[in-house]
């Protein structure tokens, strides 16, 4: 089997990454649609430095990086992470994507982000997760907001982009402000 439902939803279901994905990731991470919102646009990306990367986020004790897959059809759709992880403090990051264009805002995205929130919360323990974002992603940050983030800050024109500089957006979700949908129904 080439996935796990490690955390499954109604729609998709969150697997541990799986290595020979490299090639999808590779083309996905080398698209200017997935790595501009990243702020990754200047990266170049071999099979080599993927299999590498993807093979390190496998072993990873310090991070939880799960591919994002469809439930009906094992799909992968992309993926998301929870990082910089800090136990003492309880707080860690989140990033996550969508690969295919015709799966964005199919809400396959705000699913990941409720599976994995509801994991960091209620079985990692974690009480604050943030995540980054520039301020040209309005998708992204009208997503964010519903699923109840709130910006804690904003680094003014941190991103240089075709002539022009962009703000960065810092958000955050506190534990007490989210509510659990999918681990709390297996009590």
């Amino acid at each position: 089997m080439k996935y796990f439902k490690r955390l499954p939803g109604e729609k998709i279901y969150l697997s541990p990454i799986n290595i020979e994905d490299v090639n999808q990731y590779t083309k996905w991470l080398n698209q200017s649609d997935i790595l501009i919102p990243l702020g990754l646009q200047t990266l170049l990306l071999s099979l080599i430095k993927e299999k590498e990367k993807l093979e390190s986020y496998a072993k990873s004790n310090d991070s939880y990086n799960f591919s994002i897959i469809k439930k009906d059809s094992d799909e992968l759709l992309g993926n998301i992470s929870l990082f910089f992880i800090n136990q003492i403090h309880q707080e860690a990051t989140i990033g996550l994507f969508i690969g295919e264009k015709h799966n964005r805002g199919k809400g396959y995205g705000k699913e990941a982000m409720l599976l994995i929130l509801d994991y960091g919360f209620n079985f990692l323990n974690l009480h604050n997760i943030k995540l980054e974002v520039f301020e040209f992603n309005k998708a992204a940050i009208s997503l964010y907001e519903k699923i109840g983030f709130k910006t804690f800050g904003i680094r003014h024109e941190t991103h240089y982009l075709d002539n022009k500089r962009y703000n960065q957006h810092y958000m955050e979700i506190i534990k007490s402000d989210f509510t659990s949908k999918y681990i709390k129904r297996i009590d």
